[in-house]
């Protein structure tokens, strides 16, 4: 088991080694009642922030920095906010996980990380250009389930 725990962190620092151009902060919301994953999701996202030095992780308690949940739309936990990191300045791109990022929902981590660190969402330029006329906010959420 460790191998493979071994082999994981080596691919997953190979590609972001490889895939990273731009600095990411990647946001942590827990708390200490009601917030079963919080722990393991909290120990996933310290890992991963050590395997690129352009990953930065700030950690947050839902209750005792509701400011910054609130300014983040975050109203659950475990949650995690992946956001831009330019010139010291946290740009929002409003992607958000909530719950633990486990199975396949991991490797949509990583990906995430990537497209955020790239600022590039690799649409192709029709698809840019009909989303930009869009005249209204659109809220897109995507639900998975472990089974």
């Amino acid at each position: 088991m460790d191998n493979l725990l071994e082999d994981v962190t080596r691919q997953v620092s190979e590609v972001l080694s490889e895939m990273m151009e731009y600095p990411v902060k990647i946001l942590f919301f827990g708390g200490k009642e009601n917030c079963d994953y919080c722990d393991q999701t909290k120990q996933l996202l310290q890992e991963i922030s050590t395997l690129n030095p352009g990953l930065y992780l700030e950690k947050f308690d839902i209750d005792l920095d509701d400011e910054v949940a609130k300014q983040y739309h975050v109203n659950a936990v475990p949650a995690i906010v992946l956001a831009g990191l330019i010139n010291e300045e946290t740009v929002d791109y409003g992607i958000r996980f909530f719950g633990i990022p486990a199975g396949h929902e991991f490797t949509s981590l990583i990906n995430s990380i990537i497209l955020v660190s790239r600022r590039d969402a690799g649409l192709n330029p029709s698809t840019k250009e009909f989303l930009s006329q869009l005249d209204k906010e659109i809220l897109l959420r995507v639900f998975v389930t472990p089974t």
